[in-house]
């Protein structure tokens, strides 16, 4: 009835994240990454050692986490053949570029953060300002890394709050990335019983 299948990776459906750090001439880059999650006001994110979102954040330990709507996906996959790295890693030539501006090159508006250094994003609908908390190793190799951001300060477009502090889960979508595929939400199924909201 099961098969027992060997998938290339295992990306059953995560929020992507458009992750903004600081470069050492103080200009931002932006990274795309799918591996997303959190507890509280805590997201843990999923970095490969050899891209400069980690070198940046090793570096100056402040990041704004952008959640992009499905319509994005587009500028989301203009950002994912580049890096902020130059000389370009080796592991990368084959597929990637050097990129300074990746504002300029995904279409993206820049606009300043409260709490931290690094721009947000304009086009996202939500953009969480954090700090980094910690990196651990993760896997077998020593090339992947989880990195613990304490949120500091949430930033919700008016268009997806309801109340006074809520997200309205029917008008916020995130973009969802699932087995190298984009993808938004479907339709609400209903609620659980700790749902705060009247919808």
């Amino acid at each position: 009835m099961f098969r027992a299948i060997e998938p290339k990776i295992l990306y059953f459906g995560t929020p992507v994240v458009l992750v903004s750090s600081l470069n050492e001439d103080e200009t931002t880059n932006i990274a795309p990454i799918s591996s997303a999650w959190a507890l509280g006001w805590n997201v843990l994110i999923g970095l490969g050692k050899g891209g400069k979102t980690y070198e940046n954040l090793g570096r100056h330990p402040e990041c704004v986490l952008n959640f992009p709507a499905p319509h994005l996906w587009d500028a989301v996959e203009r950002l994912a053949p580049l890096t902020g790295k130059n000389p370009v890693p080796t592991h990368k030539q084959s597929y990637s570029r050097f990129e300074p501006d990746k504002f300029a090159a995904a279409g993206f508006t820049p606009l300043p953060a409260g709490l931290v250094q690094p721009q947000r994003i304009l086009e996202c609908p939500l953009q969480l300002e954090g700090k980094v908390v910690k990196m651990i190793p993760i896997g077998t190799g020593d090339d992947v890394v989880a990195v613990e951001v304490e949120i500091l300060k949430v930033h919700a477009h008016p268009s997806i709050i309801i109340g006074e502090h809520h997200i309205n889960p029917t008008a916020w979508q995130p973009l969802i990335y699932n087995f190298r595929h984009y993808f938004g939400l479907g339709t609400r199924l209903g609620k659980s019983f700790r749902a705060e909201d009247s919808i």
